[in-house]
């Protein structure tokens, strides 16, 4: 960040930015699907956006963070719930999610589908 400086509007996007895993560049860097971001007229910051192949190895690796162990540590319930906001954020559209979130988990892939199974189930229907 020291190469964008320290401008406020940077300071304020950063986490939203770490967290969807994007990286910061200078808006004259941007190029093709980046996204220029301007304060008051001016370019300001230009953000970079994952590939969604290696958006699902970012949640579990924001997912670890901030339960502050490998996610095979976790209990079932947590575990659970894991998936769950997996599910929210999409990570079992992309090919192999669920055997790559099995894998996280120590879990096997019909457990996930179970904790899918089960959330599904206990949704009112629509």
């Amino acid at each position: 960040m020291s190469s964008l400086g320290e401008h406020p509007f940077i300071t304020a996007v950063k986490p939203l930015v770490d967290a969807m895993g994007g990286e910061m560049i200078a808006p004259e860097q941007a190029e093709g699907d980046d996204v220029v971001l301007a304060w008051e007229g001016e370019d300001v910051l230009a953000v970079r956006l994952p590939n969604l192949s290696d958006s699902l190895d970012h949640l579990l690796a924001d997912l670890e963070r901030r339960h502050g162990k490998p996610l095979s540590e976790l209990d079932r319930r947590t575990k659970q719930s894991v998936v769950r906001i997996l599910e929210t954020r999409g990570a079992f559209t992309v090919r192999h999610g669920v055997e790559t979130v099995a894998s996280a988990l120590g879990v096997s892939r019909f457990t996930v589908y179970n904790y899918l199974n089960r959330e599904n189930g206990s949704k009112p229907p629509s």
